[in-house]
């Protein structure tokens, strides 16, 4: 079984007073198991609204889903989506504390005994080059590196889907390569990725995936 994640008939109205009736009206979207996959669009589209709905930040109707090939009601938004799916907002919010202490967040709420999270941690930060920075105070970080800080407080998670919003848009020179190199290790260590972004290197690395929504539609490209 390849496919990760399946959705039918998704449908996201804006409110009544709009001319337009619906925002979102896609047919189906299908997420296959570590895969990476880039979602383009014209400002307005819907892009952050979709990742928002398949993160349960946002409520949609939907007709039919299934995860790991097993049906599922998407209403209430299923618990086992809310442990499997990430979400990381263009512009990461940091957690009062150090950097070492904003990657062992999540691990804290779901109970990790304190052991393993200082395993997971070091390989956390070797993993986005932030060793050097793990007792620095978040909120004075640079905006790359605030950004390394929200992928590396994501993967610790084991993410099977991370929806990343613009990952590189607020960065420039080597904060930006930087931020493109651990695309591609994410998606080797099995997690599928969602790409919002109009960035060209991003859009041209290896095996990823192109969506683009049009008039509330999906387009694979």
């Amino acid at each position: 079984m390849n496919t990760l994640l399946t959705l039918h008939g998704i449908q996201k109205s804006f409110t009544k007073k709009s001319a337009q009736p619906s925002l979102l009206d896609i047919k189906t979207l299908t997420i296959d198991r570590a895969s990476a996959y880039v979602l383009t669009g014209i400002n307005g589209a819907g892009k952050t609204t979709l990742l928002r709905i398949l993160s349960g930040l946002d409520s949609a109707t939907v007709t039919q889903a299934s995860f790991l090939g097993h049906e599922i009601a998407w209403t209430p938004y299923p618990r086992l989506l809310r442990d499997a799916i990430v979400y990381v907002h263009q512009h990461p919010i940091m957690f009062a504390g150090t950097v070492s202490a904003n990657i062992v967040y999540g691990l804290k709420v779901r109970g990790m005994a304190p052991a393993e999270q200082q395993a997971e941690l070091q390989q956390a930060l070797q993993w986005a080059g932030l060793g050097h920075l793990s007792e620095r105070q978040a909120s004075s970080l640079s905006g790359g590196e605030k950004q390394r800080v929200a992928l590396a407080r994501a993967k610790v998670l084991r993410p099977q889907l991370l929806l990343l919003d613009e990952p590189t848009s607020n960065l420039d020179g080597e904060a930006r390569e930087q931020v493109i190199k651990l695309i591609p290790q994410l998606v080797s260590d099995g997690s599928s990725v969602i790409m919002v972004c109009h960035d060209r290197d991003l859009i041209a690395l290896p095996g990823v995936h192109r969506l683009k929504l049009r008039d509330g539609r999906l387009e694979n490209r």
